[in-house]
């Protein structure tokens, strides 16, 4: 009985004129969803032109984005030689700007942190935060430099993540908590300036869906929702492969739902369900550096109030997952971000038994680390120059 090939999760190619670029991306897609694939299983997955696939295998290779693995057999014939993605082929840096800290990572093409640092920011000097986000940048640079000297020429751009909303709607909040001085600030031109980098700006929840596209729940999905619970509130949509940030990068911007429906007010979602919500609840100091070990502390102690902060907070997580489900049929839906994972996982099974949903609904837990912003960040470029996106085929 002939066996069927295993089913690869690619997204397909094109034969119309000036689609080289396009192909390029497919390929390294599918490598990068599936693992070491074989010329013969990314001609059927990509639905290239055997030939065409055997080109862009070889530029790939010439350029070192891709390297041969040892022979394998595939069914009848000759071995297949599998290509997987060289780790060191390309490198991205990612930024971070959160409230009182700043943090920059420096992944490989596979998305494995090569070169990480962070340093004390201010959030109402941002002329003088630059300084500091420069030379934090630089050192990580060199850092990486150091292990792979040969690594800087590698650098394809520098991703950027702070808390939103960007624009009027943050008027809503006070400076501090908005980190309006530095969204009023020419940040990503003074930092391309400053790095020689293509320089790309997005709000936290985005770069957390990024991260999980790279390396979480999210990878290789089409579809997906990434709720982020870090000192705010926010979402990270990806449709159709690609990271939706709408028409002022807000998109997801779901901490700034409003308490009381039909008012426009203070009282917004993310002051209660948030890490900034639960240390003004408990009386911590967010910026203080053993914060983490401090919220975990009192999740360990089951306190009374800390049970009623899980729960009231787990509530209004599952009505903004059902109507984020509802609303966009994804593949997954997670609840990811800087919090605490033993916030996190207490938080995903409350809020599942809240909505009492089958296998194919339930919310998952996603990335639980104070670098899960920085990581997506960082993992903007890389999707920014290797990723296929159907939208450019349209302009050529």
């Amino acid at each position: 009985m002939k066996q069927s090939a295993p089913k690869i999760n690619a997204m397909f190619g094109t034969s119309s004129g000036a689609a080289g670029v396009h192909n390029r991306r497919v390929v390294i897609d599918a490598i990068r969803v599936n693992g070491a694939l074989s010329r013969a299983a990314l001609a059927r997955a990509t639905k290239l032109a055997k030939q065409t696939l055997s080109n862009i295998i070889e530029d790939l290779e010439r350029e070192g984005l891709v390297l041969a693995q040892d022979a394998v057999m595939e069914g009848r014939g000759k071995p297949a030689i599998p290509y997987a993605l060289a780790p060191l082929g390309a490198f991205s840096v990612g930024l971070q700007i959160d409230r009182h800290v700043a943090r920059c990572v420096i992944v490989n093409l596979v998305g494995e942190v090569v070169a990480r640092n962070d340093v004390p920011v201010s959030t109402s000097a941002p002329e003088a935060g630059l300084v500091e986000l420069v030379q934090l940048i630089q050192r990580t640079r060199r850092e990486l430099e150091g292990r792979h000297p040969e690594a800087g020429e590698r650098i394809v751009g520098m991703g950027v993540a702070m808390p939103g909303p960007f624009g009027p709607q943050s008027d809503f909040s006070n400076q501090e908590y908005t980190m309006a001085f530095w969204q009023n600030f020419p940040l990503v031109a003074r930092l391309e300036e400053a790095t020689g980098l293509a320089v790309n700006l997005q709000n936290d929840a985005a770069a957390a869906a990024m991260a999980e596209k790279l390396t979480g729940q999210a990878h290789g999905k089409q579809n997906a929702v990434c709720i982020y619970l870090g000192y705010g509130l926010g979402a990270g949509l990806i449709i159709n492969g690609e990271l939706y940030d709408g028409t002022r990068c807000n998109a997801g911007e779901i901490g700034s739902v409003g308490l009381n429906p039909g008012k426009l007010t203070p009282d917004i979602l993310e002051r209660v369900v948030s890490l900034g919500g639960f240390c003004a609840e408990f009386g911590l100091d967010h910026a203080a550096p053993d914060v983490t070990a401090r919220i975990q502390k009192l999740l360990q102690q089951k306190r009374p109030d800390v049970e009623a902060w899980l729960d009231q907070s787990a509530g209004y997580l599952a009505w903004i997952t059902n109507i984020m489900q509802l609303a966009l049929d994804p593949q997954v839906c997670v609840l990811c971000g800087t919090a605490p994972k033993e916030m996190i996982e207490t938080l995903v099974a409350r809020i599942n038994l809240a909505l009492r949903a089958g296998r194919d609904r339930r919310l998952l837990v996603g990335l639980s680390d104070p670098w899960t912003v920085a990581l997506g960040a960082a993992a903007e470029p890389i999707s920014r120059s290797f990723d296929p996106k159907y939208a450019a085929l349209l302009k050529m």
